[in-house]
């Protein structure tokens, strides 16, 4: 699959990225006002970016700490199989818990997450999506924030890869393949 011909369409530009990300971190403060420290969980490898940029935007007492699960591999389809290639290192009951994630679309990777999080009972459980695709929703999956609602369109960038690249682009673009 990586070796297709593909071009590369900007969707969702880096400005309007910062800007948004900006928006969703006064929602987060809002929402969790009070709340000594949060835990902010990254899935793997997709919302590094995002994480990064939203938590130097939280004015508040944070611990970070990460997830990796994949359900694509090199593929632009979903396997439906999600994996948990690496934990969380430190204990989340009985406190507050923030997921972030770079994308969803089928559902199942976050639904396969979130359940596995609730089930080691953290006070408080939400999640926050840059974007969302519910075209392709396979899986009842909501996100307690979302940056961008997307058409059912391919995409890279902002942390998102095709095959292990692009993940550097600073903005969201669509992949058309040209073969």
């Amino acid at each position: 699959m990586s070796d297709r011909s593909y071009v590369i369409d900007k969707m969702i530009s880096a400005k309007r990225i910062a800007a948004r990300i900006e928006t969703l971190a006064r929602e987060i403060e809002t929402h969790y006002s009070g709340v000594d420290k949060l835990v902010v969980v990254g899935l793997l490898r997709g919302s590094f970016i995002f994480i990064a940029d939203l938590v130097r935007e939280l004015g508040m007492n944070i611990e970070v700490d990460f997830i990796e699960a994949s359900s694509y591999g090199n593929s632009t389809e979903s396997s439906r199989e999600v994996r948990i290639l690496k934990d969380l290192r430190g204990k989340i009951g009985g406190r507050h818990v923030l997921v972030v994630e770079d994308i969803v679309d089928t559902g199942f990777t976050m639904s396969h997450v979130m359940h596995l999080l609730r089930a080691r009972e953290p006070a408080s459980l939400r999640s926050i999506v840059l974007l969302d695709k519910p075209a392709r929703r396979e899986v009842p999956f909501t996100a307690d924030w979302t940056g961008f609602e997307i058409p059912d369109e391919f995409v890279v960038g902002y942390g998102i890869d095709f095959a292990q690249r692009n993940r550097n682009l600073p903005y969201i673009g669509k992949v058309r393949f040209t073969e």
